[in-house]
């Protein structure tokens, strides 16, 4: 399961005053990520930059 607070796509709009998800969903996509019931996104990338430099270390 993944978590799109988590995601790098994950970013806030200042226009929308609200986050949301960059990447390009299809029609499908998009409605199982309204719902909740996304549970394994297969464009999720962690957004955790540290993450490359504690594996380093």
């Amino acid at each position: 399961m993944t978590n799109c607070e988590a995601c790098a796509f994950f970013t806030y709009d200042e226009d929308y005053e609200c986050y949301i998800c960059e990447m390009d969903l299809d029609e499908d996509e998009l409605v199982r990520f309204l719902q909740g019931s996304f549970e394994q996104c297969p464009y999720y990338r962690s957004g955790d930059e540290y993450r490359v430099v504690r594996h380093q270390m």
